[in-house]
């Protein structure tokens, strides 16, 4: 049964993806936006959320658009973290809703629980040094990515551990994250792979669906919470 109306702004790799899974969730996409295009309550089509995987330089602008059109966003382009806290208090001010993730997989919103855990556990015992590296497409813009940046800002608020990141970029990699606590005589490594883009396109469906009829500012840990009562 389709209940859900959808927008997607954005019509790359992830754009497809999501416009070929959304029917099969009970989602219905009634627009379709591009790079060129105005994003307004017309446009849009009367969506009842959005989802925007666009590129960086716009994602900014087309936040701040579906707010002013009413329509509650999911956001999941990375790279322009730096004006997240601008957007946030315009959508509290203006009574909207939006949702960002640097990863909309469900797993990786769990494995950075497990990484916060691992990481307090860890700083206190001597000897123990870790290391977090992440692995892309040859496409990805940003690095280090969103999500191997939100892992290590999990692991310095949990333990006060820093930790370097390596980057990596080739292929057509949907996305690897491997942290590794290394001692002199033993290490443990933690990983969690992406086997296919539709991981993050079915997460970014479940967090538009909860995001319907709430306003607000919320991440995946919201989303997560919510499963667990």
């Amino acid at each position: 049964m389709i209940d859900i109306r959808i927008a997607l702004i954005g019509l790359g790799k992830m754009g497809r993806a999501l416009a070929l899974l959304a029917p099969e969730r009970g989602m219905h996409v009634v627009a379709e936006i591009g790079e060129e295009e105005r994003i307004n309550r017309d446009t849009l089509r009367d969506a009842e959320v959005a989802i925007e995987f666009s590129i960086p330089s716009a994602a900014p602008a087309n936040v701040r658009a579906c707010i002013d059109a009413g329509c509650p966003v999911v956001v999941g382009t990375t790279g322009w973290y730096e004006e997240l806290p601008v957007l946030q208090a315009y959508a509290r001010e203006r009574g909207g809703a939006m949702l960002t993730a640097p990863n909309f997989s469900i797993g990786v919103a769990v494995f950075e629980r497990i990484v916060a855990d691992a990481s307090r556990l860890f700083a206190a015992v001597p000897g123990f040094h870790a290391a977090l590296i992440e692995t892309h497409h040859s496409a990805k813009k940003d690095a280090p990515s969103g999500t191997a940046a939100s892992l290590a800002q999990s692991m310095q608020v949990a333990s006060g551990m820093s930790v370097p990141i390596t980057s990596m970029r080739v292929g057509s990699v949907p996305g690897t994250h491997e942290l590794i606590f290394d001692a002199p005589f033993e290490q443990v490594r933690l990983v969690h792979e992406a086997r296919d883009r539709r991981v993050f396109a079915e997460g970014a469906l479940v967090a538009a669906k909860w995001l319907v009829g709430r306003t607000g500012v919320f991440t995946m840990h919201d989303v997560l919470a919510t499963a667990e009562r």
